[in-house]
């Protein structure tokens, strides 16, 4: 049984995960992919292939960070149901409450998550 914080933040998770398909499905048109959707509504003749082709690649970053996103939130409802969410997967430290209403799918506290970014940045 889950606690009734953990419930918040998975009923919070599940609605961020319903939010994000909703958005991919009304972005997509029903065309099945960024890519075929862009096809659709950027392939008419006038439009240079240049453009096209700049549209293609566009849709196909947006649907790579919506699949990240998804996965981030995926993985945290995973922490939640084996009993690790709101712990640090670096320092094991616990996430505080602020931070995990703000970001329900944060792998780490502020201080390993500054770190992490400027080990990316370098």
């Amino acid at each position: 049984m889950l606690t009734p914080e953990l419930q918040q933040a998975r009923d919070r998770l599940l609605a961020q995960r319903q939010d994000v398909l909703a958005r991919l499905d009304r972005l997509r048109d029903g065309a099945g992919s960024r890519a075929e959707a862009a096809v659709r509504h950027f392939g008419h003749p006038e439009d240079s292939r240049a453009q096209v082709d700049l549209e293609k690649s566009m849709e196909m970053a947006l649907d790579e960070h919506e699949r990240a996103e998804l996965a981030g939130i995926d993985a945290a409802l995973a922490r939640i149901a084996d009993g690790r969410y709101g712990q640090c997967v670096d320092c094991g430290a616990r996430i505080p409450a602020a931070r995990l209403a703000v970001a329900p799918q944060a792998l780490r506290c502020l201080r390993c998550q500054d770190a992490a970014e400027h080990r990316t940045a370098a």
